[in-house]
């Protein structure tokens, strides 16, 4: 007797290969019978035309945090995800020193733009260790399964203390302490390591983080923590210095390198098209190939669309939050806030003033943001109004929609423009702002980016930047846009779906899951492909503490199972909790 089994529909079994309609039953847990199944079942779901893939393996996620206090991980259940590995860019919170919980808290608010008041509300620290972390994850229930990497800042901390937030270089015994403590944590079953080096990230104190100048001693010390052990992956976030003097691009990426060749295991970092440095994916791209020919396991994590930002008044920042008229109401409720922004004389003193910086100082916004706020008029024309009755939000909308647009054809000032859309109404208007990917008011390098032999579906950012973004819908928007709404360079279904399950498993080395072949994990998703969109995103106060958050539900998805338990039905989170945390190496 199957538990389960559904019938009639088209089968898209994360090998790469084309769909076919059949019948899958589930049985314990496991894929039993693929084909046409007879076999009687405690529960038949007929669903013609409906989708069946494996369940999403998301490798670029930042539920850290919120794993310990959210038993759903909110909103990747939400979007075909099955299986998150957490602990990317080198934040997280452990190790861990009693003590110090604010220094990890100003590291995960500054970088990730997680409210600091649900940090200190919701994160309970009831560790020290990594591993204990692992045990703590361990113990408790979840909807979807999840994975750890250990983060190149918190190990830093707990070793170095006030030396490693001084960005100190770290002493020999550091770096010893450092590798034992990473190798008793893979050894734990932690999925692998991470380390983030851009200018971009900042913690709330307005300092870069304390591993991104880490020199090439340590991280060649950390990397031979790997050594004899057949699992484990390596993550990096690095913008190759593209904001800096000079040419240092091929000195980091020999550090890549470096790290690949000493860990042995892959090694996947940040691929995107940046603004500036529009040239340097290409750049990525060519050293990667010219790696990969020499046996390095070098990989390239992309997004699906473009990298940016989601404004609004009650985001985390905006045009006018530096205006000092605009500060004088900026505490009012949000409609009486927008209303206040209609008085024609407060309009005109916005207007007629200047924005103070807002980096630097002990900002914890990155300097990319003044620099481009002192553009506006030029940025304008890359910002797009998103409204919240979208129920199919455009990520790839044309210039001619742009407020540059706009506010040429209203004959005037950008700023102006963006002024009013934002006051309109009860002022939940939103702002769509694509910083990198978009360079050419299109998604044409993102079409050659996902066709790379190399690339791997990532850059979700889950559970992060929750005030300015909402990208773990992306795994939604590859699904829905690549391989049904987009012409040029439209994806094959098939090719879709393998990226977003099996390739990335393979690349965590999980065997189990990530395609729909007899014995492997019932991780599945049921999809109307009829319905399938990334819905509007909306702001929501369901953190701890009442903390603010972007939300987007993806529509179309009829079940999501995890080991063969229904977790996500029609968009509602059922009172299943199958998912646990999976500890690599443990036989």
């Amino acid at each position: 007797m199957l538990d389960w089994v559904v019938k009639g529909v088209t089968v898209v079994d994360g090998t790469g290969q084309v769909p076919f309609t059949g019948d899958v039953g589930v049985a314990d847990g496991r894929i039993v019978e693929v084909g046409r199944v007879s076999t009687p079942a405690h529960e038949t779901l007929e669903a013609p035309g409906a989708w069946l893939t494996p369940g999403f393996v998301d490798l670029h996620t930042h539920y850290d945090g919120q794993a310990t206090w959210d038993e759903t991980f909110s909103p990747s259940i939400h979007h075909g995800v099955t299986t998150v590995l957490m602990g990317n860019c080198g934040v997280g919170f452990a190790p861990h020193t009693p003590g110090r919980e604010d220094d990890l808290i100003a590291l995960m608010e500054g970088v990730e733009d997680i409210p600091g008041v649900a940090l200190r509300e919701g994160v309970r620290f009831n560790w020290q260790s990594f591993v204990e972390y692992l045990d703590v994850l361990d113990a408790m229930p979840h909807t979807l399964d999840c994975l750890a990497m250990v983060p190149h800042d918190p190990l830093r901390m707990a070793v170095m203390g006030e030396r490693a937030l001084a960005r100190e270089a770290a002493t020999d015994n550091d770096k010893a302490c450092m590798k034992a403590a990473l190798r008793q944590a893979l050894e734990a079953g932690a999925a692998g390591f991470s380390t983030g080096r851009t200018d971009n990230h900042r913690t709330t104190r307005g300092q870069e983080t304390p591993a991104s100048e880490a020199g090439d001693a340590e991280l060649s010390a950390l990397a031979q923590a790997f050594a004899g052990l057949g699992h484990g992956v390596v993550q990096m976030v690095s913008d190759f210095d593209v904001l800096r003097p000079g040419n240092h691009f091929d000195a980091e990426f020999e550090l890549v390198e470096t790290l690949a060749r000493q860990s042995g295991r892959p090694l996947s970092m940040t691929w995107l098209q940046r603004d500036p440095g529009g040239d340097q994916w290409q750049a990525i791209r060519r050293r990667t190939e010219e790696a990969v020919a020499k046996g390095l396991p070098l990989y390239l994590q992309a997004a699906p669309r473009g990298i940016g930002v989601i404004i609004g008044l009650d985001t985390q920042f905006h045009p006018f939050m530096g205006f000092a008229a605009f500060r004088e109401v900026a505490s009012l409720p949000l409609p009486q806030r927008a209303a206040a922004m209609r008085e024609p004389a407060r309009k005109q003193r916005v207007l007629q003033g200047h924005s103070e910086r807002q980096s630097g100082d002990g900002s914890s916004v990155p300097p990319i943001v003044d620099l481009l706020l002192a553009r506006i008029e030029q940025v304008a024309w890359r910002m797009f109004a998103l409204t919240p009755e979208d129920a199919r939000p455009d990520y790839e909308p044309p210039m001619s929609r742009s407020f540059g647009a706009l506010a040429r054809a209203r004959g005037c000032s950008a700023l102006e423009t963006l002024y009013d859309h934002l006051a309109a109404g009860d002022g939940s208007q939103l702002i769509y702002f694509p910083i990198f990917n978009y360079n050419d008011g299109n998604l044409d390098v993102v079409a050659e980016m996902l066709q790379h032999p190399r690339v791997l579906y990532g850059l979700s950012d889950a559970g992060a930047h929750v005030g300015t973004i909402c990208d773990a819908s992306t795994s939604t928007y590859l699904l829905g846009h690549w391989t049904q709404h987009r012409q040029r360079g439209r994806m094959p279904l098939e090719q879709a779906v393998q990226m977003l399950s099996a390739r990335n498993a393979s690349y965590l080395g999980l065997h189990d899951r990530g395609r729909i072949a007899l014995g492997l994990r019932a991780d599945l998703n049921l999809i109307d492909p009829s319905r399938l969109a990334v819905g509007a995103p909306r702001i929501v106060r369901d953190l701890p503490a009442g903390g603010r958050r972007l939300l987007q539900k993806g529509q179309g998805y009829l079940r999501t199972w995890v080991h063969g338990r229904c977790v996500q039905a029609d968009g509602e989170v059922t009172a299943e909790r199958p998912g646990r945390l999976v500890r690599l190496g443990q036989g």
